[in-house]
């Protein structure tokens, strides 16, 4: 099922210290009690308990049991009276539905990137059959064993030998091959690998070096000969496995743990990338969400021009944004600034009685900061478990880095990032999201979790959160970001942008520091293909839905925001069918156009 982690750009504060226990604020209304709860419930239980247990990554045994396991869920709720389901146990069919197609089509898509890998890992079976006896409870024969292992060990070393050929031959500036190319000189066939399936590769064969570390733990010290038969090959079968892996990565990759690294990622191509549209309920192709961002851009840039002048600027709304980046904290103060920010933000939120902000929500949550290796790939701030990771810069930094750093969390940015990281972003979320229909936590989706904490900026920027010009540069320079990150991601996945353009739009285009881009590129370039995407689009389609449900009068702006979060994950139009409680059909698909009927070739302008 979806594995999108929880985390997201935003800035964590202290607990609160209060003389006296805040009052009780009013409790919201709970979400209607789904009658597929418990069926959803005993499929994650499935679902962990196969994942867990088959856990040798990319291993046949696990393709086909989780394939088994999904066949057959997809059978169960095939025979599912639909019509016999209250309102949200039919959402809950369509997204058990959209969620088993997606997993058994991930295991498609694996089983192909495996295929592209297998003559550079000739000797996982090896592996994997040692660690499935175990599995099985089956005695170990260590004599034979060892010979295996001892088989395994030179089948890697002799792979690093022809790839190692095969970069040297590069070097060379011999002619390109198909990938994984081979050509033989004496004796020795190379292997021509590229940075990204070395990537790849390496990850794999790091994955294999676990698995046989925890079989060899299994037995070691427990049956008498095996340490005797087993412990010499498994050291060298360990040695070059991490020799294989390491110069897969660092080598031919060229990823070594430096500022200066190349970007290297795994582009999915544009069949996937219209399959992962699907999977989000988007009747929309790739170039219409394209299409969406340009047109953000678009506006945004109007509205920087019209900030720029209030500063002074003329239209020049990049020398504005030069100025902004200027106003930073001092070195040690940037964690009270968060601090105070964020209390600013949740008095804004009561004021305007934009959502519930339960007391115990308000109480749990802190600071932590992050170290410069983390803002190699988190460059401003991150949500992650009750804690706010703050960027800033750190004395070890270079100093160019150190002043990169401390411009890209300014106090304008940053006074847009607290609040969507914390209260009402993604902290307001997650302790709501632990209280009300949990299990749909399993659903989860980029275009729910960072789609609603981008929507509390779209809603912020309405209800006057931005004082001055200043404020609104930061605020549109973060809108203008997401806009960005459509069209780079996008553009990527589908072959039409290298990571390395990527950063120069960020840069040229958006405004970001070098340090700032890279770091955010890094990132997308290994996240799934949709996430950085589902920002913007997520939050414009919450907007959309909030000014269906408020502006007519139907909801408070209170009632709406708590209804989202207690909803939970899912896709913003099975979102829309569960609060505006329209129709479900067993063979619903995505109809809801919320930014047009063609944002590929409409003229239409954003108002």
């Amino acid at each position: 099922m979806r594995t999108i982690p929880f985390i997201c750009l935003l800035v964590t504060m202290p607990l609160i210290a209060s003389a006296a226990p805040p009052k009780p604020s009013a409790k919201p209304a709970a979400a209607s009690a789904s009658s597929l709860a418990d069926f959803v419930h005993e499929f994650e239980a499935d679902d962990n308990g196969v994942s867990s247990f088959y856990d040798l990554p990319r291993s046949a045994v696990r393709f086909d049991r989780l394939e088994t396991l999904y066949a057959g869920w997809q059978t169960r709720l095939a025979a599912v009276d639909f019509d016999a389901l209250n309102p949200a146990g039919r959402v809950d069919y369509l997204l058990l539905r959209s969620g088993l197609q997606q997993s058994l089509a991930e295991i498609v898509r694996e089983r192909q990137r495996l295929s592209e890998m297998d003559s550079l890992l000739t000797f996982r079976g090896i592996v994997h059959k040692l660690e499935q006896s175990r599995w099985r409870g089956e005695p170990a024969d260590a004599q034979s064993a060892a010979a295996k292992i001892l088989d395994l060990a030179k089948q890697a070393k002799q792979l690093k030998e022809r790839v190692e050929k095969g970069v040297k031959a590069k070097a060379a500036e011999k002619p390109a091959k198909a990938e994984p190319a081979k050509e033989k000189s004496d004796g020795v066939a190379a292997i021509t690998v590229s940075a990204t399936l070395a990537r790849r590769v390496a990850g794999a064969v790091a994955e294999l070096r676990s698995a046989l570390k925890k079989w060899f733990g299994f037995y070691d010290g427990y049956q008498p000969d095996f340490q005797w038969w087993v412990k010499r090959p498994y050291e060298e079968a360990d040695k070059q496995l991490e020799a294989y892996a390491k110069f897969l990565r660092e080598e031919v990759a060229g990823l070594k743990g430096k500022d200066e690294d190349p970007l290297v990622g795994d582009p999915i191509g544009a069949d996937a990338v219209a399959e992962a549209i699907r999977f989000e309920f988007l009747p929309y192709t790739a170039e219409d969400l394209i299409a969406i961002g340009e047109r953000e851009m678009a506006w945004c840039e109007r509205e920087m021009k019209s900030a720029a002048r209030q500063m002074g600027c003329g239209d020049n709304w990049k020398t504005a944004l030069a100025k902004v980046k200027t106003d930073f904290v001092p070195p040690g103060q940037q964690d009270d600034f968060v601090a105070k920010t964020a209390r600013e933000a949740i008095a804004f939120v009561k004021k305007h009685k934009f959502a519930t902000v339960p007391p115990l929500c308000e109480e749990t949550w802190r600071l932590t900061m992050m170290s410069p290796e983390t803002m190699k790939m988190i460059p401003y701030a991150a949500y992650n478990n009750q804690n706010m990771m703050v960027a800033y810069a750190k004395d070890e930094m270079k100093q160019e880095d150190k002043l990169m750093v401390m411009r890209g969390n300014n106090r304008a940015f940053t006074h847009l990032t607290t609040a969507h990281e914390l209260i009402p972003g993604h902290h307001l979320q997650n302790f709501q999201g632990a209280r009300h229909n949990p299990y749909r936590r399993l659903f989860s989706t980029p275009f729910y979790v960072e789609g609603w904490a981008l929507y509390c900026e779209l809603r912020f920027w309405d209800l006057g959160w931005a004082r001055t010009p200043q404020e609104r540069i930061g605020m549109l320079f973060w809108r203008m970001n997401r806009a960005a990150r459509v069209i780079v991601s996008l553009k990527y996945h589908l072959g039409r942008m290298k990571p390395a353009e990527m950063v120069d739009f960020l840069v040229n285009r958006v405004g970001h520091e070098k340090l700032g881009a890279t770091s955010e590129v890094r990132r997308f370039i290994v996240a799934p293909p949709l996430y950085q995407a589902g920002y913007l689009l997520g939050g414009l389609q919450i907007k959309a839905l909030h000014d269906e449900c408020v502006r007519p009068g139907k909801m408070t702006e209170q009632q709406f925001n708590d209804a989202v979060l207690m909803e939970n994950a899912m896709p913003i139009e099975l979102l829309r069918a569960a609060l505006l409680k329209l129709p479900l059909a067993r063979d619903t698909k995505p109809s809801w156009r919320f930014a047009g009927e063609n944002p590929a070739t409409s003229k239409q302008e954003k108002p």
